[in-house]
């Protein structure tokens, strides 16, 4: 993701999280977070479609403990694969990024709303299990996954 996305991601982020605001600024900030952030974009045509967060947890590390930290498709994409997309085609860059910095990825994590499709895609693609509950946390209860040990 560059500056020049934010407009359009900032739209897909409006359409996937309803009770969120100030989108533009959400993702802005996520990219001025860089190194600490890795953000992308997925285009079709002309038209941002997808974005992609993680974010380094708990400061520079030898031993990352990466989070998936939001992952957003247009409401028109979605059932499409786009999300997989997001996840396998930028999971790559990022490990060569932290490798770049002297790290290597230990282990992935994902929040997300304990009844949110997503759980499934995050357990297929990344391996990640629920590893605990939190009620009540955002406008439901939130769960944790963590994929442990990730192969590089």
């Amino acid at each position: 993701m560059e500056q020049a996305d934010l407009e359009t991601a900032a739209e897909v982020h409006r359409l996937a999280f309803t009770r969120q605001h100030h989108s533009f600024k959400w993702l802005e900030s996520n990219l001025n977070a860089a190194p600490k952030t890795f953000c992308y974009v997925a285009y079709a045509e002309a038209s941002c479609i997808g974005y992609i967060i993680w974010s380094q947890k708990a400061g520079f590390r030898p031993s990352v403990v990466l989070e998936l930290e939001q992952i957003a498709v247009s409401p028109n994409f979605q059932g499409n694969g786009i999300g997989k997309i997001l996840i396998t085609d930028t999971l790559p860059d990022v490990i060569r990024k932290l490798k770049e910095q002297g790290a290597v990825l230990k282990h992935i994590m994902v929040t997300t709303r304990a009844d949110n499709y997503a759980q499934r895609l995050y357990r297929n693609v990344l391996g990640a299990e629920v590893e605990a509950t939190l009620a009540n946390l955002y406008s439901a209860d939130e769960v944790i996954m963590v994929a442990r040990n990730v192969k590089t």
